[in-house]
């Protein structure tokens, strides 16, 4: 798996980390933290969100 840049929100096209493309509608669904080094954030898109019942980030409790 390779991280993508994500671009500002509004900019533009997102990489969603499920179907590994291009997406228009990808949201932060988890960040990936690690003990040394940069941690990884995990993009997915609305098709993949609703197909795998993935809640998006900033919508958990």
């Amino acid at each position: 798996m390779s991280v993508r840049p994500v671009p500002p929100e509004g900019a533009g096209t997102c990489w969603c980390h499920w179907h590994e493309g291009p997406s228009g509608t990808a949201v932060l669904i988890e960040i990936i933290e690690q003990g040394s080094g940069p941690g990884h954030a995990r993009y997915t898109c609305a098709p993949c969100r609703e197909q795998r019942r993935l809640v998006p980030y900033d919508e958990r409790p």
